[in-house]
């Protein structure tokens, strides 16, 4: 159930929007900033308050790929792979966090602290190659500052 919380935070978004199901990627966010994903049964609820089917908004759900419908670690940390990525050291990089973090791409590691994702592209190319952990963008990076940087999420 939605927690009084959530409701309150996708009331305020709401009013915003001509109509409340334009407001479902928003609630979703908010839903998911509170419980790291969403379950089939959480997007039935929240499809409820915005009035809407669950079938109109999970075609919302699965179109916009930052709304995680499996469990995600505490952090999720996306990988760029876009060209310009892949020309600055995608390749390393992505070996690196590999190999730290002992999982493949889309998964989560054992202690549930971070998933690791790839994304299409971040929107920092000037900053190549780039990695995002949860709302905190990391650029220029190499193997080197892996460690330093993982090393902030507890």
């Amino acid at each position: 159930m939605l927690t009084e919380e959530e409701r309150n935070e996708i009331e305020a978004i709401m009013g915003h929007y001509p109509l409340a199901a334009a407001a479902g990627i928003e609630a979703l966010r908010i839903v998911q900033r509170h419980r790291r994903w969403i379950s089939d049964a959480t997007l039935c609820e929240v499809a409820e308050f915005l009035g809407i089917t669950p079938t109109e908004l999970d075609a919302v759900a699965t179109f916009y790929n930052l709304i995680f419908r499996q469990p995600v670690g505490r952090h999720v940390i996306l990988v760029c792979d876009s060209v310009s990525c892949w020309i600055m050291g995608y390749d390393n990089l992505l070996e690196k966090l590999k190999s730290r973090l002992n999982v493949d791409l889309g998964q989560t590691t054992s202690d549930g602290r971070f998933t690791l994702l790839p994304h299409v592209c971040l929107g920092a190319c000037d900053r190549a190659p780039v990695m995002m952990i949860d709302d905190q963008l990391y650029g220029e990076l190499d193997a080197d500052k892996i460690d330093a940087i993982l090393a902030n999420y507890a």
